[in-house]
Formats: structure tokens, sequence, C-alpha cells
């Protein structure tokens, strides 16, 4: 199972994105001992200081794939569900300062909680879906798929460039361009797709 996520992927404005797509989109890896499932809690990092959460809308891929067209890309598609992509931003700012990998400060246990899935069929139409994100009750994060520089198929066609998507992978396909911000113990987050709450766990 391949952990993709594409970064920096969300415009404040539908007039911001053509200014945006440059053609080259930020994707980096997370392992898969980086997951929490069904709702369990997240253990906060010991090495860090510095927690900040991004909640993001994540694909499930349903078949394989190599050099997938924008066209067919959606057939890809099997679920969406809602995850968390957590990064130990002081221990990543470090790693960029010498120019190095993003895998300690972006691959971490516990650093991508995910929720159940809900069928592509469950979704009519890929680019109006809302999501949000709750921290101790409080809305903090709010996203429309309208206001991806990148959308599904096109981020599903880059990848596939680069290598064969199977079934089972997951991408994270970017967060809000405002809301992020830092996390601490005993924070409770719940994450919805369209005001169904699907994320629901605390931070001990």
């Amino acid at each position: 199972m391949k952990i993709l996520a594409i970064g920096k992927n969300y415009v404040n404005t539908p007039e911001e994105i053509s200014a945006n797509k440059t053609g080259s989109q930020i994707i980096f890896s997370k392992p898969e001992s980086s997951l929490v499932r069904e709702n369990n809690d997240v253990t906060y990092p010991s090495f860090t200081k510095d927690l900040r959460y991004e909640a993001e809308l994540v694909l499930k891929i349903g078949k394989t794939g190599k050099d997938i067209s924008e066209e067919n890309a959606h057939q890809y598609i099997s679920e969406i569900g809602i995850g968390i992509d957590f990064t130990a931003k002081d221990i990543f700012d470090a790693s960029r300062e010498a120019k190095g990998p993003w895998d300690l400060g972006k691959g971490f246990d516990g650093g991508a909680p995910i929720s159940s899935f809900k069928p592509i069929a469950s979704f009519s139409d890929l680019g109006n879906i809302n999501f949000d994100l709750r921290i101790n009750g409080k809305e903090l994060q709010s996203g429309n798929t309208g206001l991806m520089i990148y959308n599904f198929m096109e981020i599903i066609a880059y990848v596939s460039k680069f290598m064969t998507l199977q079934p089972g992978d997951l991408i994270f396909t970017g967060t809000p361009a405002s809301g992020t911000g830092q996390i601490h113990k005993g924070d409770r987050l719940e994450a919805s797709i369209e005001d169904e709450v699907l994320l629901d766990f605390r931070i001990v």
C-alpha cells in the first residue's frame, strides 16, 4: 500500500486557481505505520513540541492504473474518506533548512489518522464536496473541492505518470488554504464530509 499526499493544493477563492496551477504538483508519502484507524486516539509524539494539523479528503484507489488520463481518472477512485495530515513542524522545518527529506516530520507513527470510507457513488459532484474539522467543538477548517488547485482527476493522472497506482492505495488531496494550526494533548478532533462526522478522536 502507498500513502501519498499533495501539498499546497487549495486556495481561498476560485479566481486564485489558475494563477497557482503551474503543472508541478507537490507530492510526498507517508508509511503505512503512520495510519490510525477506527477513531483510535493518537499519542502526542515525544520528539516534537509543535504538532500541526491539516484536514484532508482521502481517495482510496480501486484498481491498478499507470499513465491514467484525466478523463478516465475518476474510474480509479473507489471510495472517499477524510484524514488528518499531522506535521511535527519543528522537525519538519529543521529538515527543510538542511535540504533534507520530509520523512521524519511527516511520516511518524500516528501522523495519518483516517476515517471510514464512503463509496464514490455517494458523491454526485466530485468538484463540490464540503468537509470540515472541529477541534474541541470549534470549527477551525472548512473546505470545498471547488477550491482545489489540482482536482482529484488531475492528481491521479499526474501521480500515475511516475508510479503505478494499485488497489488500496491512499491519496491525501490537500488541506484548505486557511485554518491549520497547532494541536495539544487533550484536544478532540472531529472531521466531517457533508456534515457527517466520520473521524472523531483525541490527542493523548
